[in-house]
């Protein structure tokens, strides 16, 4: 089961893949474009060219997950950005994943404790 939770890190690909890459080309991703370790326990998210699929990996201590999503009408709204990757809320993740578009929302301001 996936839970996003606020705990761990999330990262987006900003180029789109190949959505039938499977955990070693993922894997290879995460090393070699995203400049992350995949075993970190954080989830790495993957959107096709046509913004229909979506793949997010992670390690869950003993092996790889890998969660896949193809959407049967619409399209997935992504943010704006010129890096490879784009750390991502667990907010904007669900955002995303229900189809509302991240421009149009506002957050208020929230209470953050610094460490």
């Amino acid at each position: 089961m996936l839970l996003l939770t606020s705990k761990v890190q999330y990262y987006m690909c900003s180029t789109p893949i190949d959505i039938r890459k499977g955990f070693d080309g993922l894997y290879g991703l995460i090393q070699n474009h995203i400049k992350k370790d995949p075993l970190t326990g954080d989830i790495f998210i993957f959107i096709n060219k046509n913004r229909t699929h979506i793949k997010m990996m992670y390690w869950d201590g003993d092996g790889f997950v890998i969660y896949y999503k193809r959407l049967e009408k619409g399209t997935y709204d992504l943010p704006k950005t010129t890096d490879p990757s784009k750390e991502l809320k667990r907010e904007e993740l669900l955002l995303i994943l229900e189809g509302i578009r991240l421009e149009i929302c506002k957050k208020k301001k929230r209470f953050v404790l610094t460490k």
